[in-house]
C-alpha cells in the first residue's frame, strides 16, 4: 500500500505545476491582450488629436492670411484717406480768389455759449442785415473726421441759436463755415 500512494503523490505535484503553468499563460496572454488592446486605444487617440491639430493649424493659417489682406486693405484705405484730405486742403478761396473779393462780406455774427443743457457749446448766429438770409452751415469736427450741413433760415436783425437740440454739439476746434450766394463765405473756429 505504501507504493501505491507513492505513486500517486509524484503525479499531483506535476499536474499542480501543469495547472499553474497554464493558468499563468493564460494570465499573461490575457496582459498581452489588453496591453495591445490599450496601444490600439492610444493610436486611435494620437491620431484623432493628430487630425485636430492639422485642422487647427489650417485655420490659424487661413486666419493669418485674412489678416495680412485685410492689414493690406487698411493700409490702401489710409492711403486713399489721405488723398482725399489733401484734396480737401484746398480751399475754396485757393480755387476762386476773384470771385470771392468781389462779394460783400456775409452780414451774419457768431458767438459761441455753453449749453444751458450742458452738452457742448451753442452757437449764437446773429443776422446783422435789414433782410431775411437763408445760409448754409457747414460743420466739421477735424479731430472725429465728422462733418454736417444744415440749412438755416435767419431773420433781419435777429440772433438764431444753433446746437445740439438742432443737430450738432459744437466743441472747441471745429470749424463753422457760413455761405449765401450772394455774399463771401464767412469761415471760422470755435474757440
Amino acid at each position: 500500500m505504501d507504493q501505491g500512494k507513492r505513486a500517486s503523490s509524484p503525479v499531483q505535484p506535476k499536474r499542480r505545476g501543469l495547472l499553474v503553468s497554464i493558468g499563468l499563460n493564460v494570465v499573461l496572454l490575457l496582459l498581452v491582450f489588453g496591453l495591445t488592446l490599450y496601444a490600439f486605444m492610444l493610436n486611435v487617440d494620437l491620431g484623432d488629436v493628430k487630425r485636430r491639430l492639422s485642422k487647427e493649424v489650417e485655420t490659424r493659417q487661413q486666419t493669418e492670411g485674412y489678416l495680412i489682406e485685410t492689414r493690406n486693405q487698411l493700409t490702401e484705405s489710409l492711403r486713399e484717406i489721405e488723398q482725399l484730405k489733401a484734396q480737401l486742403a484746398y480751399k475754396e478761396t485757393d480755387v476762386q480768389p476773384a470771385t470771392a473779393a468781389a462779394k460783400p462780406a456775409l452780414p451774419v455774427v457768431v458767438n459761441f455759449r455753453s449749453s444751458m443743457l450742458g452738452k457742448g457749446l451753442v452757437a449764437e448766429i446773429e443776422n446783422t442785415s435789414d433782410r431775411n438770409l437763408t445760409v448754409i452751415l457747414a460743420v466739421r469736427n477735424p479731430t472725429l473726421s465728422t462733418a454736417r450741413r444744415f440749412k438755416l433760415d435767419l431773420e433781419p436783425g435777429a440772433t438764431t441759436d444753433f446746437g445740439h437740440l438742432e443737430g450738432w454739439q459744437f466743441a472747441s476746434g471745429d470749424e463753422v463755415g457760413l455761405f449765401n450766394d450772394e455774399f463771401g463765405a464767412l469761415k471760422i473756429t470755435v474757440p
